[in-house]
């Protein structure tokens, strides 16, 4: 049955009992926050009084007892009888008090009646004794509501309260006593209100029962903002924060600051790899009461690697206060803190430092990974994390500002192939072999002032310096020799000269020519009907997939050229210096490279065991 209200109809009858499993169970994470809105009634009532007299005493003491029984007194602005009726008659509405005390007001973060009621989640029956401090003359009054929605309010005589200010007395169900505990206590106050501006203290017996003491519990100044002897006292006094409040000790960190929300922090880099999507959960206090361990949102997913501890004074919270809520405040705030973890990474990354060096170290793998699919991050590794060049260690813009394109090799046997021969030539290559860089690279060729593409063998084959024309009749039938030797092994040859003369040859691939020859292959393997479909697939060049360079500025490779056409000797040495050339490239030896080589060794061992060996004419005049 509900209250009949008059004319405009009757009022709903509210199970109590149900409204705190509600919020037990969907608006809370659980009996801890009861303890959360005990301490914020109390913070908030003591910056109410604060409002109207600065001097006024800042104070929040808690008394769990052994018997399960927690009092929780404050120095706040406290009730009089006419503001606990209306107050405390309806829990959760909003009432006079509310607006003339400025409880919606930024300086606040709940609602007196809420956060009293979220204290049924662990106790059946709560005590309230309040005195004005706003209106001394008004008498003190008791408030005991119970579970079940029944409540109880007494003026109490004047006098019969010490000091103005508020007391909450409970005692714990018995399946909940432990949340009333000493220890408990302790540990849910340093969690919420380590950081209050005002003076919490828990009363903790002492060992032996020797009596009691109290504990503060807050500091006065937010380790960020504290004053340090030199910048190295403050950045082991903020590593030693980090190591109490998330646990570990960082590689380095960064300080937060957005004046708009009110915010101020810090970002701690994680000492150890996480994979990326492993989500960023952040410790965030809103006007020092902490909101919540594992607030997330507070930074992109790219910012992965940090861990934030930040207090903010214009944010709001959601309604079970343990997450933000998403406005264009909280977007303005997202994106200056994300510009300012990303300034510090490219100003870090960019500078040679033990930090940088540890941070690429730790993290560059997960970078990487993110790059893939997210620009920003793309970005971000093109600017700070080397990759392997024919250079040396370089960032992709570095290579894109120092020569316009940025060419690549999508594997690492082929970067070992040009190597030697890119880095002599002055070519700068890319090695981008390696997990996530080949797809990296590929999303980078579409970006706005890129010009990336693969390495092909035309590119490596066009800056080598081509046979003088008296030299290139000289050897024409050797060359054409040579090339019916490898044509079988799917391989063009042609001759070279280039630097380092120490590299005899090289085996030049790129992806297209890979592509025909599967293609080729596959025809080959297949019926009538699918051999003819995959043909169109091939084109109509049958160029082989690989082109073999041999090295004329190596004496080896000379002597070899100065052999008879037909001799076996120069078909020995051919394909022994293609298998010296798949070795080079970092290939293992398959089967057919191995028999290659036996068959290489056997003719050439006849050719230096025969009676007199081979003649050779060049100016060593040696014997091959």
């Amino acid at each position: 049955m509900g209250e009949d209200t008059g004319p405009g109809g009757r009022a709903f009858q509210v199970d109590l009992r149900g409204v705190v499993d509600l919020l037990a169970r969907h608006l809370y994470s659980g009996p801890r926050v009861y303890l959360r809105e005990l301490l914020q009634n109390g913070v908030d009532a003591i910056t109410a009084r604060r409002a109207v007299d600065p001097d006024a005493p800042a104070t929040v003491r808690l008394r769990p007892g052994p018997d399960g029984t927690l009092e929780v007194t404050d120095t706040g602005v406290g009730l009089t009888p006419g503001q606990a009726e209306e107050l405390l008659a309806t829990v959760g509405r909003s009432s006079k008090r509310d607006l003339d005390l400025g409880l919606g007001r930024e300086e606040f973060l709940g609602q007196f009646g809420i956060g009293l009621l979220s204290a049924f989640m662990v106790a059946d029956e709560i005590e309230l004794v309040s005195q004005s401090a706003l209106d001394p003359p008004a008498p003190p009054v008791r408030w005991v509501g119970h579970a079940d929605g029944r409540y109880d309010l007494t003026v109490l005589p004047v006098g019969s309260v010490a000091a103005p200010g508020s007391t909450v007395r409970l005692r714990a169900r018995r399946d909940m006593e432990h949340w009333a505990a000493a220890e408990t206590v302790v540990a849910l106050a340093q969690e919420f209100g380590s950081l209050l501006p005002v003076d919490v203290a828990v009363e903790v017996p002492l060992p032996g029962a020797a009596g009691t003491a109290w504990r503060r519990i807050s500091e006065p100044v937010l380790p960020w903002r504290a004053t340090y002897a030199d910048d190295d006292a403050r950045t082991a006094a903020l590593a030693a924060y980090c190591e109490r409040s998330l646990g570990f000790t960082p590689l380095a960190h960064i300080d937060l600051e957005v004046p708009l929300a009110g915010l101020s922090g810090v970002a701690y880099v994680l000492p150890t790899a996480v994979p990326p999507g492993a989500g960023s959960r952040h410790r965030v206090y809103l006007k020092r009461m902490l909101l919540g361990t594992q607030v997330e949102d507070l930074l992109p997913e790219w910012a992965f690697f940090v861990r934030c501890v930040v207090d903010a004074s214009a944010l709001r919270p959601t309604a079970s206060r343990e997450q933000l809520y998403t406005d264009d405040l909280l977007l303005a705030a997202q994106e200056s803190l994300a510009a300012q973890v990303r300034a510090w990474t490219v100003a870090t990354l960019t500078s040679p430092s033990d930090v940088s060096r540890e941070v690429v170290t730790t993290h560059h793998l997960a970078l990487r990974s993110l790059a893939v699919t997210d620009d920003e991050v793309l970005d971000l590794v093109a600017q700070v994390l080397p990759f392997e060049t024919t250079d040396g260690q370089q960032t992709l813009a570095h290579v894109r500002d120092a020569h316009g394109d940025v060419l690549h090799t999508t594997r690492v046997e082929d970067y070992r192939r040009v190597a030697p021969v890119a880095r002599a030539q002055g070519m700068t290559v890319v090695n981008a072999g390696y997990v996530y860089d080949a797809d990296l690279l590929e999303r980078l060729a579409r970006r706005p002032g890129w010009r990336v593409r693969e390495l092909q063998a035309r590119d490596v084959a066009q800056v080598l310096e081509p046979l003088e024309p008296h030299r290139e009749l000289e050897v024409l039938d050797q060359v054409q020799a040579a090339r019916d030797v490898v044509r079988p092994l799917d391989c063009d040859l042609v001759v070279r000269r280039f630097a380092p003369e120490q590299v005899p040859a090289v085996l030049l691939e790129d992806r297209d020519g890979r592509h025909a020859s599967d293609v080729r292959r596959t025809v080959a393997q297949a019926d009538d009907l699918w051999g003819g479909v995959l043909a169109g697939f091939a084109g109509d060049t049958d160029e082989p997939a690989r082109r073999l360079v041999l090295n004329d500025d190596n004496p080896t490779v000379r002597r070899l050229l100065g052999v008879a056409p037909d001799a076996p000797v120069l078909a020995a040495g051919v394909r022994s210096l293609y298998v010296t050339a798949v070795l080079l490239a970092g290939e293992p030896l398959r089967v057919r490279e191995a028999e290659l080589m036996n068959d290489a060794m056997a003719v050439l061992l006849d050719a230096g065991l025969a009676p007199g060996g081979t003649h050779v004419p060049d100016d060593t005049q040696e014997d091959v």
